[in-house]
């Protein structure tokens, strides 16, 4: 788009903010105005509450909302991977049914894919899904579930046929998480959090409406699920912010943050908490020391090459271009900074950068970091994983030879796990 349009699309946005802007509305009735306006999801086709803007003009829009201190749609948690999915794969009666509750924040969602055999190798999933008339009954377990506990929807992946390969025997469905046969239990962490869950299901029912594509598309509907994911992977280097103006649309949204990042809280240390590394080695002096001088030179090389990686994703998506090799990319030089963070927290702060609390550096949160960081190197996608994908994908290099070929129901598997 030419600089006229750039700036017409600034006029346009300024506009419409000044004059329907209000901090004292409600929050949800916001949010609906912003879906009804197209301006809470420009990017998205127009059917679907967008204006079908190319994401290019989205820093554009993002700088009027800013300037004005205007409150955008709800897009933390696992909402937008949700709405991601749904947008791509989803017949118009569930886009109906769920993404205007998406972008005004009135449904909080969760990801069950993960189970206790089937992390890396998700193809392997044994959760099962049974037709029954117009139903499927779910009967299984997922683990490393985030916001389980307070998810009124989840997307689901689960067995449907066992009598073809493991892909294709997938399939992808929306459940209702407040429904009986379901049981969310937390799992608690060695950094102290308790951010997912296992959760059980046993005879649940699910509609055959909330089959999302079609019988047997499960691998491809997950797969969108996780290039949107890793797309974003760059973003656990930024803590979400709320602002502290008065007003009740303010309070709103604070109370909303609460609440739905309270399982993200640890986030920040996972991704290596790179901006207390200055302070620290001005606090410990140890900003003469040859040695650590070069981890923190090169730990700067890797935030560099990850933003510019995540730059690359960002303007494969802005271009219109489907997923490809830019998500696993990024995911992996996101891990790679972590560790290289987590090394130099190391040599900063020696034996005290274990202790937790008050006996602790920064009161513990550099324990945290050092806890925390290995699971940047699991969740999404094991650096290993992306290892393979960036290696047939993009290096053409030959596959690893696979020894679950034909009907996965004779590929043997791990003794299912007892309660």
């Amino acid at each position: 788009m030419s600089l006229s349009d750039d700036t017409r699309i600034q006029q346009d946005v300024r506009a419409w903010l000044e004059e329907n802007w209000d901090p004292d509305v409600s929050l949800i009735d916001w949010r609906n105005k912003l879906a009804d306006s197209g301006w809470g999801v420009p990017h998205w086709p127009k059917q679907w509450f967008g204006r079908e803007m190319p994401v290019s003009m989205m820093p554009i829009i993002d700088a009027e909302f800013e300037r004005i201190g205007a409150v955008g749609v709800a897009k933390i948690g696992i909402r937008m991977l949700a709405a991601a999915t749904l947008l791509d794969c989803a017949n118009d009666n569930q886009k109906s049914r769920f993404l205007r509750r998406i972008l005004t924040g009135e449904d909080t969602w969760c990801q069950l894919f993960s189970e206790p055999g089937s992390g890396s190798d998700l193809a392997g999933a044994t959760t099962r899904a049974d037709r029954d008339g117009d139903n499927w009954i779910i009967n299984g377990q997922k683990v490393w579930t985030t916001s389980a506990h307070h998810a009124e929807w989840g997307l689901l992946l689960a067995r449907t046929d066992w009598d073809v390969s493991k892909h294709q025997g997938l399939s992808f469905f929306v459940v209702d998480m407040r429904q009986d046969g379901i049981e969310v239990q937390p799992l608690k962490q060695m950094n102290g959090y308790a951010s997912f869950n296992q959760v059980f299901f046993t005879d649940v029912p699910v509609a055959s409406e909330n089959l999302v594509s079609a019988v047997g598309d499960g691998w491809k509907v997950a797969m969108t699920t996780l290039a949107h994911e890793r797309r974003t992977s760059d973003a656990l280097r930024r803590w979400g912010k709320v602002s502290d103006r008065p007003g009740r649309i303010y309070d709103e949204e604070r109370a909303e943050v609460a609440t739905v990042m309270e399982p993200y809280k640890w986030y920040p240390q996972r991704a290596g908490r790179i901006d207390l590394i200055w302070p620290r080695m001005v606090e410990t002096g140890r900003m003469n020391d040859p040695m650590v001088r070069q981890e923190v030179a090169k730990l700067l090389m890797l935030s560099y090459t990850a933003e510019w990686t995540a730059q690359r994703a960002r303007a494969a998506q802005a271009h219109g271009r489907p997923q490809g090799p830019e998500g696993s990319l990024g995911k992996l030089a996101s891990s790679h900074l972590a560790r290289a963070a987590a090394k130099v927290h190391t040599l900063i702060g020696s034996a005290d950068a274990l202790l937790k609390g008050s006996d602790g550096a920064t009161n513990g949160v550099i324990a945290e970091v050092l806890l925390s960081v290995p699971a940047t190197s699991i969740a999404g996608g094991t650096d290993e994983i992306q290892r393979n994908i960036i290696s047939e994908r993009v290096l053409e290099m030959p596959k690893e030879p696979r020894m679950d070929g034909g009907a996965f129901r004779d590929v043997p598997k791990n003794p299912a796990r007892k309660r």
